[in-house]
């Protein structure tokens, strides 16, 4: 999801989650400042539905389970609260619970969808703190815009690894936090990428 740095006035985490809680669109909070979440574009929200469906559907049965976009999560050491494309529990869930509103704690993998405005942050300021989450074991970038996804996966000692991307379609990734294969052909079932050409052509003349 795409996020826009709000009003300047800074928030207690009290008082965002009370904001974030009446409001129509979601929230971010990082430092006292709070950034909405726009909508994501067709091949975002298509690859979004096709990879929390085939997990939905891999899991049964499992101690894990996939949530969805509207999950907050918070990285407790920072206080920061943020909203991922999709993650990933196993086991017992942890809640933080605020007059009623719930935020996971544990999750053990997230997976972002990146877009040409968000990948510079998920890749970097955004990952750094994913990895301050004590139970997250693997974390998951997915490109909108061609068939690429990287694998990042804590080992025992705690260090993080990069595994080799994957950008063949016959090809599949496992989420070893959960013992789940994913197809990339699943993964981008429907999506359409934008040729070189298709995306360098003037625009249609109006009649």
């Amino acid at each position: 999801m795409n996020t826009q740095p709000q009003e300047k006035r800074r928030m207690t985490p009290e008082e965002y989650l009370e904001f974030d809680s009446v409001s129509d669109i979601r929230y971010e909070y990082s430092g006292g400042e709070i950034f909405a979440m726009t909508g994501g574009s067709l091949n975002h929200n298509q690859i979004n539905i096709n990879i929390a469906s085939q997990l939905k559907s891999k899991l049964i049965g499992t101690p894990g389970r996939p949530l969805a976009s509207d999950m907050r999560v918070k990285v407790e050491e920072l206080g920061k609260y943020t909203y991922p494309d999709i993650v990933i529990v196993c086991g017992n869930i942890e809640l933080e619970k605020f007059k009623g509103l719930e935020t996971l704690l544990n999750p053990v993998a997230i997976i972002e969808i990146l877009s040409d405005t968000t990948e510079a942050c998920d890749r970097g300021k955004k990952f750094t703190h994913y990895r301050l989450i004590p139970s997250l074991r693997e974390y998951i970038l997915v490109s909108q815009n061609h068939c690429n996804v990287e694998q990042f996966s804590r080992g025992d000692r705690g260090v993080w690894q990069i595994l080799n991307p994957c950008t063949d379609m016959e090809r599949s990734i496992t989420i070893e936090s959960i013992g789940c294969e994913l197809l990339l052909s699943d993964i981008y079932e429907l999506v359409e990428f934008e040729t070189d050409s298709q995306s360098d052509q003037p625009a249609e003349p109006i009649a």
